[in-house]
């Protein structure tokens, strides 16, 4: 197998076993103790990425695995009647309030390539009759989406763990309508990792080895043809980085940050991909 495929399969082992419950070490039951500092912790986590008090009520429980490192609703600004896709979906936190903030007019439509955060997902919308939200079965860098049909893409965290970052901008620009906009939490690296850090295992598939420069990023999104791109670095997200490998100084290599970006307009010239004729 090719590195990008080893990666690939590492990252869904690891999100199919989250899906089933085996990262938290509490074999307890529902409503047990353990289960309610399970819930407390993951609440707690989600306050620190930014989700209000309101928005983790809002979601049933499960559906908050405490991943990602921000709120992409916060700079979302979603509106009555978008259409949402969620890049990397999970047990469908992010799309269940998405969901909400659309409205019935609205639509949701959550992908992820792993069975088990698909099932959890569609039982947790169902759970709160949430009737705009859809799960689809893919790899983001393949979007089981039609062309032009999303007015708004959202990711937390999921972007870095995807070898060809380039295919993923490609198909968000493919499947945003013109004047669509990109509003993904992820992380970037601000200094070098060691090697014994980016060739870890563990760190490649829990959002650290993947991180590429901020200036990366942009470039890419621009080989995209996007444009109003802005990419802004969380200094204050240290804390919860370093709680993803702790003692490992993993914060000081990557961190938090917030990427946006638009689809350009009809009517307005849509930047030519590097290397196409312009004559």
């Amino acid at each position: 197998m090719t590195p990008s495929v080893d990666v690939k399969e590492l990252v869904r082992a690891r999100y199919g076993s989250i899906a089933a419950g085996a990262p938290s070490g509490c074999e307890a039951p529902a409503s047990s103790c353990c289960a309610d500092a399970e819930k407390t912790l993951l609440d707690a986590k989600a306050r620190e990425m930014g989700y209000s008090a309101a928005e983790i009520a809002a979601v049933p429980e499960g559906a908050n695995l405490g991943l990602g490192c921000g709120n992409p609703q916060a700079i979302a600004a979603l509106k009555a009647g978008e259409t949402v896709i969620d890049l990397g979906s999970g047990a469908g936190f992010d799309c269940l309030l998405a969901a909400a903030a659309v409205g019935p007019e609205g639509r949701v439509i959550g992908v992820d390539m792993t069975h088990e955060m698909l099932a959890k997902a569609r039982a947790n919308a169902a759970r709160v009759g949430a009737k705009n939200v859809e799960f689809r079965l893919g790899e983001i860098e393949h979007l089981p989406v039609a062309d032009q049909v999303a007015d708004v893409i959202i990711s937390n965290c999921v972007v870095n763990l995807v070898p060809d970052k380039a295919q993923v901008f490609r198909e968000a620009f493919r499947v945003l309508k013109p004047g669509g906009r990109v509003a993904i939490s992820d992380v970037v690296n601000i200094a070098p990792l060691p090697e014994d850090l980016r060739a870890d295992p563990a760190l490649l598939c829990g959002c650290v080895a993947g991180a590429i420069p901020a200036e990366r990023v942009e470039t890419l999104l621009r080989a995209a043809r996007f444009t109003e791109i802005a990419i802004t670095v969380k200094p204050g997200s240290r804390e919860i980085i370093a709680a993803w490998a702790p003692g490992r100084g993993i914060e000081t290599c990557v961190a938090a940050a917030i990427i946006e970006a638009r689809k350009p307009h009809e009517g307005k010239a849509i930047p030519p991909a590097p290397g196409a004729c312009c004559g």
